[in-house]
């Protein structure tokens, strides 16, 4: 996976390429389509959810310039998969999952697996996870149709989000937060599933 498709697609950060050599990518999948957990595409996970292609995923790390020292929030836990790969390179992984079903057995697993630095919780992503804020990255793996303040706002100053933007037609976005302001770049065209959010 690494060799065939990450680095001729441009992974280059060590550190990424490592944690995807190292995470048991399988795992985190149902039996009928683990065989297929190293091929560059994403796959059917429960709740009607996916888990992103291989490329996806370093794609987005390597994004976040994640440091050893690093304190990282994901919005859309799924399977698991892109924590257990942050919590090889950050301090502090925490991790917030829509469907309660999909946070217990996300959590069980990664605690099965050695992951001491993830902690997972079921919640409305939109909202982010204040009580740990700020973040020095975000990675966002499920699309709004807007970048959600709230995620804006538990931003560390010099930090990064990572997020997937739009309802038909998405681009992923790299928002850095300076001291003068928000900077965003469009990266590429991606199809994520929406981010759903509890509706007041």
């Amino acid at each position: 996976m690494v060799k065939k498709q990450l680095e001729p697609r441009g992974i280059i950060d060590s550190r990424v390429l490592k944690a995807m050599l190292t995470v048991p990518r399988h795992l985190f999948l149902e039996s009928d389509v683990a065989p297929f957990a190293y091929e560059d595409c994403p796959l059917p996970i429960a709740n009607n959810q996916t888990i992103s292609q291989p490329y996806i995923v370093a794609y987005m790390t390597e994004l976040a310039t994640i440091s050893p020292k690093a304190k990282v929030l994901e919005i859309g836990t799924g399977s698991g998969y892109q924590a257990a790969i942050l919590g090889l390179l950050a301090k502090e992984v925490y991790t917030i999952e829509f469907f309660p079903e999909l946070a217990r057995k996300a959590s069980n697993l990664l605690q099965q697996l050695g992951y001491n630095n993830i902690q997972i919780k079921a919640g409305d992503g939109y909202q982010g996870w204040s009580e740990h804020a700020p973040y020095d990255a975000i990675l966002v793996t499920a699309a709004p149709d807007h970048i959600p303040q709230p995620l804006i706002d538990q931003l560390a100053i010099n930090g990064k989000m990572i997020i997937p933007v739009g309802n038909w037609s998405q681009s992923l976005i790299l928002l850095t937060k300076t001291p003068h302001g928000i900077v965003e770049n469009r990266m590429l065209p991606v199809c994520f599933v929406p981010l759903i959010r509890k509706l007041v």
